[in-house]
């Protein structure tokens, strides 16, 4: 009988950093969302290879303020865990550099509960300690400890998870390579197994390990570290690191970690992306990734049921909830966006900042998956003061994104599409003297290119305009600020400051993938 394979990355497009564990036949997982709201990404799996989201660990405004977040802050590295019928979400919350000479945290430690991992979850406890990439680790006594970096630092906790007991000890501070970060500890026959993500999140990322027979040590470094990293840069997959392993109910250990697929160069416009491969336990008792190969393109599945989950790539907004492959730039105006205003379609109503404005919001968007691919969608705008537009956008941050709106101009409707490239604006085209108020609207990616359309009816499409290097669409493309994300692509509206509150209705949106 043939042996099942998949592909790696298992989940694609902007899903970094992931955390997973299992509960019986079920396996969860967590993302980092950074400036995106709603926050935490969880998703679902029985067989580790499919993926669905299930839900978001933060879902309300009042539980979480990024509105003045700056791209690439906010949640970073969240971890997930299971204890005694609870789930539990540790995440660091990234603020902004202080001003002025102000003196501040840089980060503080959110925890949330749940009895149903996909929540709702309790509103974030804030532990006041200045660190990234948290993880939880519970001793077999039931204590509860969080373990941060540079290296791996152990604080005890209290029962609830809310307060901090003692200071943090330092146990492993790694193997030497730079940004020893996203700590782990596990428990396996008698040994207490240290991992980190060193090297950075880019080119050169890694994963390693040390262990000990106490907890506080002292640890020994895995003769075999790293453990996994990508050492070929011809590869199709690179910045492999930052990982957790599982252990599935038949006693096979995997590991998801993130990783990013260069697209014509070394620029990854989708961000970073979670794989998963097979874990080896050594004679001498190591754990080592698909033995020392580093990550793997195609891979024998888990044996596992295989189960899949359909693609919800189309939406006509029907529903009386989004759905949760959308996420909104920073947190919405809840007052400024409705799907019940007017029934089967997803209403903005638009307010005064521009998308290149931190103060910009109710621009909704989902992850772009595939290096080729198609988005369309249909609108219905009545502009008729100069700055109002609405359309559709492929985003990466507030300086680096392109647009494509119906707008007023010159004392007509136009069709314009316009990039904004490490904030540098320009406009690539536009259609004048325009009478419809119904456009459809349509971008096709192949690779580092970009081609922008609009129809009238759904059939006939006109090009507007091209971009034949969409690098400044990645991490690697960012000039300036933190740049962690990938490319999304959704839907926007604003007036362009000119203070009137105008609705745009969007009727439907479509992603459709152009790979084999």
């Amino acid at each position: 009988m043939k042996k099942r394979t998949y592909r790696n990355p298992v989940v694609k497009g902007f899903f970094p950093d992931p955390s997973v564990i299992r509960v019986g036949e079920d396996y969860y997982m967590v993302n980092s969302t950074f400036q995106y709201f709603p926050a935490i990404v969880i998703s679902h799996s029985r067989d580790l290879v499919h993926w669905e989201i299930i839900g978001h660990a933060i879902t309300k405004n009042e539980y979480l303020d990024l509105t003045g977040i700056e791209d690439s802050h906010g949640i970073w590295a969240p971890d997930i865990s299971y204890y005694n019928g609870t789930y539990y979400i540790f995440a660091p919350l990234r603020l902004n550099n202080p001003e002025n000479g102000e003196k501040g945290p840089l980060r503080v430690q959110l925890v949330m509960k749940s009895d149903r991992p996909e929540g709702p979850y309790s509103k974030p406890v804030i532990i006041p300690i200045d660190a990234i990439d948290p993880s939880h680790f519970i001793d077999d006594d039931g204590t509860h400890y969080m373990v941060v970096p540079p290296g791996v630092n152990i604080i005890k906790l209290n029962d609830d998870c809310t307060e901090v007991i003692g200071e943090p000890v330092a146990v492993w501070p790694g193997t030497g390579r730079r940004a020893p970060e996203g700590p782990h500890i596990f428990k396996k026959d008698g040994f207490y197994y240290a991992m980190l993500a060193e090297g950075g999140t880019g080119y050169g990322h890694c994963v390693t390990a040390a262990r000990s027979k106490n907890l506080y040590g002292p640890y020994e470094p895995c003769p075999y570290n790293p453990v996994l990293t990508q050492t070929d840069p011809e590869a199709k997959l690179q910045r492999a690191g930052h990982g957790k392993l599982v252990q599935t109910q038949y006693g096979d250990w995997w590991i998801l970690y993130l990783c990013g697929r260069p697209n014509e160069g070394r620029f990854c416009t989708l961000g970073r992306e979670t794989a998963l491969d097979p874990v080896q336990w050594t004679e001498d008792g190591w754990f080592i990734v698909n033995n020392l190969k580093g990550p793997s393109e195609e891979q024998e599945a888990p044996s596992l049921p295989e189960v899949i989950y359909p693609e919800k790539n189309f939406d006509d907004f029907d529903d009386s909830k989004l759905s949760l492959e959308w996420q909104f730039v920073r947190n919405p105006n809840e007052l400024n966006w409705s799907l019940e205003e007017r029934p089967g379609h997803f209403r903005i109503w638009t307010e005064n900042y521009d998308l290149n404005n931190i103060a910009a919001r109710n621009t909704l968007v989902r992850r772009e998956k595939h290096h080729c691919y198609e988005a369309s969608l249909k609108l219905e705008f009545y502009p008729s003061n100069a700055g109002e537009q609405a359309g559709l956008v492929c985003y990466y941050g507030r300086r680096n994104y392109v647009k494509m709106f119906l707008t007023y101009e010159d004392d007509m409707k136009k069709v314009k599409v316009v990039e904004n490239r490490n904030k540098c604006v320009t406009c690539l085209g536009e259609v004048s003297g325009l009478q419809s108020n119904v456009m459809y609207f349509k971008v096709k990616v192949k690779k580092q290119k970009r081609d922008f359309y609009y129809s009238l009816d759904n059939q006939t499409w006109i090009h507007v305009a091209h971009i034949s290097d969409a690098r400044f669409l990645s991490d690697e493309g960012v000039l300036e600020g933190k740049h962690h994300t990938g490319t999304m692509v959704g839907l926007y509206a604003n007036n362009g400051g000119n203070g009137r509150r105008i609705c745009a209705d969007f009727d439907w949106f479509y992603y459709h993938s152009l790979e084999s």
